[in-house]
């Protein structure tokens, strides 16, 4: 099954020394995401499968095992949608910006 990602409306993000920091505007938390994380955020398109993201900006870039890289990626972004940072859905995501 494929997984799609994409930002969530209900936070606020800027861009710090090639890591992300992410405050989520319902309850203030903070969150900083590292390099990979950040990669991977910044393709949170909703309509490019995780996948695909990983094959073409994490295993491209940080030389990782595609497998292992996948099931990272794909335990961020559980993580992350439990918090309501991300969206995910095994349908691209229409609403996404």
């Amino acid at each position: 099954m494929s997984m799609y990602i994409a930002k969530s409306r209900s936070i606020a993000a800027r861009a710090l020394d090639g890591e992300m920091i992410i405050m989520s505007t319902s309850d203030s938390m903070l969150f900083t995401l590292n390099e990979v994380a950040t990669e991977i955020w910044l393709a949170a398109d909703g309509r490019t499968p995780l996948s695909q993201i990983v094959q073409d900006k994490v295993c491209a870039k940080f030389e990782a095992e595609p497998e292992a890289a996948y099931a990272d990626a794909e335990d961020l972004c559980r993580r992350l949608a439990d918090y309501g940072i991300l969206v995910i859905s095994d349908q691209p995501i229409e609403s996404a910006r």
